[in-house]
């Protein structure tokens, strides 16, 4: 007993440890010689990499924190061969999303977890990573707001699991919903001025393009 429990703290700390590298400060660091914590929004997740550092950065960020929250959720069915269903999953995606958001190698701070949950959703239940991925495109592409498609995606992927009454996930989503919400009250507040940062595609942008030139 004392082994299992010894082997299940050390995954959880594994887990924690995947969790939290930054790899939007590495990659930027490493190859583009940028602290992407002094530019931009100075978050350190795939948004500001892709408006600091390029689609390429971007790209690899976005993959990277998606990869790490859903290998970290799947250690225990490597290691003990249990259930992919099985709620001791979330925990281990639980303790991802922690590293991710109060990092060790980041001064315990962090990026808003959304590449990370998304990747733990991967492992846990990938019928609804694909669902959850839909939403979040699409809401994009008609609102060319990250931060307003993270929230929406969110809710709905609480709606629907409290829908199929997987109540061990719909706590947990319930919980990040308010987190990711928490994490972008300042974008709430520029999404209500009018002025939230929006990407360079979509019929959000295309909209604010035709108002500025109507005003020009």
């Amino acid at each position: 007993m004392e082994e299992l429990n010894l082997k299940l703290a050390l995954l959880l700390l594994i887990a924690y440890l995947l969790g939290a590298i930054p790899n939007g400060v590495w990659i930027g660091k490493r190859f583009f010689h940028t602290d992407i914590r002094k530019a931009g929004s100075g978050n350190i997740g795939t948004t500001n990499t892709f408006r600091v550092l390029g689609p390429v950065a971007g790209t690899a960020v976005l993959i990277l924190d998606l990869t790490k929250g859903t290998v970290a959720t799947l250690l225990p069915v490597w290691f003990f061969h249990i259930s992919q269903h099985s709620p001791m999953l979330l925990l281990f995606g639980l303790m991802a999303i922690l590293g991710h958001t109060v990092s060790i190698f980041d001064r315990f701070k962090g990026g808003k977890a959304v590449a990370t949950s998304a990747g733990m959703l991967l492992a846990y239940n990938p019928l609804l990573f694909v669902i959850a991925a839909t939403c979040f495109v699409s809401l994009i592409y008609l609102t060319s707001m990250v931060s307003l498609a993270s929230m929406v995606s969110f809710t709905i992927i609480t709606i629907l699991c409290i829908v199929i009454q997987d109540w061990y996930l719909s706590a947990l989503a319930v919980c990040l919903t308010i987190f990711v919400f928490w994490r972008h009250r300042s974008n709430i507040t520029r999404i209500m001025n009018g002025t939230e940062n929006m990407v360079s595609f979509g019929l959000g942008n295309k909209h604010r393009q035709r108002q500025q030139q109507n005003k020009d």
